[in-house]
């Protein structure tokens, strides 16, 4: 069973994160923060897999810190559930409508993590939600997870709408890259590793 159980504390959070990748879109718990407790619903549920999270951070500061957090444990849950990465896919991607939005999304399960990001979310907000902290939270589960993330909304005027395509093209993108194909043999890379 390819499943991980990350638990972070640090003086600004308190997380305990469980990713089962062969799951069935499940997702319990809380972040404390509304708009990210709804957008990994939509990852789990899109990707297929479970996930449980658990976070206090320091909110009275801000969300940052609990959002960026949250990206690094899923980071690390992602990369240890993996394990070898002997018989993945290793890329995947997809293209999500949501209403006025496109999001473009393609990943690379390889070991390189870098993160391209072009979408219209800089200095808005969805509700209480810095729309900022959507490139935050990837930039640190690329990191951590050792991927290559690359994001590109080509058009969408709702916040909202942006973000939740982005989320449910990552779902989607990550699952094709993770999935098992009984076809390859070892890791799919010429260089034997990744």
């Amino acid at each position: 069973m390819r499943k991980s159980q990350i638990d972070r504390k640090t003086k600004e959070t308190d997380i305990r994160l469980t990713l089962e990748l062969d799951g069935d879109g499940r997702c319990e718990g809380s972040t404390g923060v509304g708009f990210l407790d709804h957008m990994l619903d939509l990852f789990s549920r899109h990707g297929l897999f479970n996930l449980k999270v658990s976070a206090k951070g320091d909110r009275q500061v801000d969300d940052h810190h609990t959002v960026e957090d949250v990206g690094i444990c899923l980071g690390h849950a992602l990369k240890e559930a993996l394990g070898d990465k002997k018989g993945i896919v290793r890329f995947g991607d997809a293209s999500v409508p949501m209403q006025e939005t496109l999001a473009n999304v393609a990943v690379d399960v390889g070991g390189r993590p870098a993160l391209v990001f072009n979408a219209p979310l800089r200095n808005q907000k969805i509700g209480d939600f810095d729309a900022g902290l959507v490139e935050e939270f990837l930039h640190a589960l690329c990191t951590n997870a050792a991927i290559n993330l690359h994001v590109n909304v080509p058009y969408g005027t709702n916040s909202h709408h942006v973000a939740e395509a982005i989320f449910k093209g990552l779902a989607k993108a990550l699952a094709k890259a993770v999935r098992l194909d009984e076809r390859i043999k070892g890791v799919p890379s010429t260089k034997g590793i990744l």
